[in-house]
């Protein structure tokens, strides 16, 4: 995610970083090159006028401006769907933190160093390795120190086994809050506010899990794509005999605006990669990780993360 403040003036133009250009450039430098050559032969392809009007132009840009609209809306969607999931399970783990530590009775002080002997730093460790698993999963990464970190010896073998380790951490936390009502160590009423909580981020992960394997129908992004295409390596012949000499900087505006379009659509509908403009997924881990350490009472504690020239990941 990049973030910086809104360039003002000449900057406006200048800024790279995070611009869709960089994704686009080497297309819209080919067809710029083209609307120059077409110019300087004024439209002839050796003895042959290619003629075109603008009247083609007009009836295919318009409906192609609508299309690619209607579908950087419908990727922004599923962006700002992604984000909402990601706040949800960070309301959810500071409430299992709480609940954990307020409604589960142990005569033992919490001491975070005995994650072994007590349920509720158990609990909210596994709730730290859950975000980092999920994060992993969603980004078809492996990283076993991260989560052996938060797990005990045999939570993490049988986490590392299975094809949703995310979801097997939800089993195991239901596993622990059943053992704590059958040992009278919590109230059945208020385990199951507790046993919300966990639903909840069962829900919110499921429904990243839909993000990711739905991606946007394939045969409707490539014909937005072949559309702005051939729409923009034509367009210089339906402008050079009104626009002359200005035609291959109006083809190069309309092209990085379609070419923009259609890459931004692309990037933004995979919420959860490493893209400039994903989402951050290991700053949000982070604070998660923070917020649930804090509760614990932990002291050490790993500093938040900032953005690298301006990103965030």
């Amino acid at each position: 995610m990049i973030v910086r403040e809104r360039p003002s003036g000449l900057r406006l133009f200048l800024v790279l970083r995070g611009s869709v250009l960089q994704r686009i450039r080497l297309t819209l430098a080919l067809n710029v090159l083209l609307a120059t050559l077409v110019t300087l032969v004024h439209g002839n392809l050796f003895t042959v006028k290619i003629t075109l009007t603008a009247i083609p132009f007009t009836l295919i840009g318009l409906p192609l401006a609508i299309f690619l609209g209607f579908r950087n809306t419908t990727a922004y969607d599923r962006y700002w769907e992604a984000r909402k999931l990601w706040g949800e399970i960070v309301h959810r783990t500071r409430t299992l933190a709480r609940q954990c530590q307020g409604l589960i009775h142990l005569p033992e002080p919490i001491d975070p160093a005995r994650r072994a002997e007590d349920v509720r730093v158990r609990m909210v460790h596994r709730a730290i390795a859950f975000v980092h698993a999920l994060r992993l999963q969603l980004r078809d990464e492996q990283d076993d120190p991260v989560l052996q970190r938060w797990l005990t010896p045999a939570e993490f073998e049988q986490a590392r086994g299975t094809s949703n380790p995310a979801d097997t951490l939800m089993l195991q936390m239901g596993r622990d809050l059943g053992e704590c009502v059958r040992r009278g160590q919590i109230d059945p009423c208020l385990a199951a506010q507790v046993d919300g909580t966990l639903s909840s981020l069962t829900a919110s992960a499921a429904s990243c899990e839909r993000i990711k394997n739905t991606p946007v129908p394939f045969s409707y992004t490539l014909l937005l794509h072949r559309t702005a295409y051939m729409y923009c390596f034509l367009l210089p012949f339906g402008l050079v005999d009104t626009t002359g000499f200005m035609t291959p900087f109006v083809v190069g505006i309309v092209a990085y605006t379609f070419f923009g379009l259609d890459a931004l659509g692309d990037e933004i509908e995979e919420p959860f990669g490493l893209e400039s403009n994903d989402l951050p997924l290991d700053t949000l881990c982070r604070a998660i990780e923070i917020n649930l350490r804090e509760s614990l009472g932990e002291t050490d504690l790993p500093p938040p993360l900032l953005p690298v020239n301006f990103r965030l990941t």
